[in-house]
This record gives C-alpha cells, structure tokens and sequence, in this order.
C-alpha cells in the first residue's frame, strides 16, 4: 500500500492509515523487523523503516496523524460562506451580464474584489468545486453573427452546394483493389494489359 505525501484523505481515511502505524509499532515493541512488517501490512519496506526510526524516536505517539496536509484555504469559513451566496446570486449582480457563466477568472476576481484576498484561476476553481459549484466555459460567439443569415444559408445555399454521395453500385470493398482484371469489360481502360501468371 503506497500513501501519497498529502493525499486529499478523510478523516476516516486518515485514522485508517494512522491505525496501520500504530499495529506496526506493536510489531516493533514485539521486536519483528521492518521487512516482515512491512510484509505483514502490505506496504512498502520504506515506509516500514520510517515508522519504525519514528517509533524509535518518539514511540508510538510519534506514528499519530499529523492531520489533513496542504495549503490552508486563504479564506475563513465565514467568508466561504458569503462567497457561496455571492455565486447564488448569478454573475449578472455582480456585474458580468453578457452571460450568466461562473468561470474561474471570474470567481478569482469576485474573491478579490469582495474580500481583498489573491487567488488563481485554479485556485479560485478549487474552492467553487469544494462549496458545491462548476465552472463552466463561456461559449464563444462573434459579435457580429446573425442567427437568421446563418439558417437562411442553411436551407437554401446548403442544399445546392452539398456534394452528391457516392451512388450505390457493384464496386469492390478494397480500397487499393478495385476489381479483379477477369470481371472488366473489354472496353475498361486496362483490360487487355494483364496476362495471367503461369
């Protein structure tokens, strides 16, 4: 079992992986070196060699979890809150009013206008996921397009300009093969050219 450094675990799954340290400082008090336990709760050998110099140094306590790791959000609950209802206001009361689209560079901006406080756009997503929002990606149209030009063009200048399909008729699936020399009309462009090998 491999633990990454800062994992985005739960509480539960920290006291999971804190409960693992803490049989394996039994195992050492009862003198079983790190490969056997290692082996006995399935994880790697290093980790078994870091908890036992922890257990060492410290014993047991010293194998406790030292709690959910990662930067610390740069606003306070409170404010998380009051971000939450900002963003159930819409973008339109707060000034975006050409679509109704939260995106990241919009709700970075927000969180600096309203609290003063810096984030990245992917910061700034991080924390919308987290309260419970998506960021969407506005749709990108000209300024200049015209809906009934665009449907007009559709139903007349489409139907004219649409090339035919390919009309249904004996042919061959190969692509490189086209037919065999036996099956041309002796008029075909070709036909008389191949002999047949003896």
């Amino acid at each position: 079992m491999r633990y990454a450094g800062g994992g985005g675990l739960t509480a539960k799954g920290r006291q999971r992986r804190e409960a693992v340290r803490w049989e394996a400082a039994g195992l050492f008090a009862e003198g079983i070196r790190p490969p056997e336990v290692a082996r006995r709760l399935r994880v790697s050998r290093k980790s078994a060699c870091q908890w036992q110099r922890s257990w060492q140094e410290g014993g047991t306590e010293a194998l406790a979890s030292g709690g959910p790791l990662g930067k610390r959000c740069k606003l306070s609950p409170r404010c998380q809150e009051k971000l939450a209802q900002y963003l159930d206001q819409g973008p339109a009361a707060h000034g975006w009013t050409e679509d109704q689209v939260w995106t990241g560079t919009r709700v970075a901006r927000l969180i600096g206008r309203k609290f003063h406080v810096s984030y990245s756009v992917s910061g700034a997503t991080r924390l919308m996921r987290r309260l419970g929002f998506t960021p969407q990606v506005p749709v990108r149209r000209a300024a200049e397009r015209d809906e009934q030009a665009i449907a007009t063009w559709k139903e007349a200048t489409w139907a004219e300009v649409k090339a035919p399909g390919r009309t249904a008729g004996a042919g061959s699936a190969s692509r490189t093969r086209q037919g065999s020399p036996a099956g041309r009309r002796g008029d075909a462009p070709g036909a008389g050219e191949a002999s047949p090998r003896s």
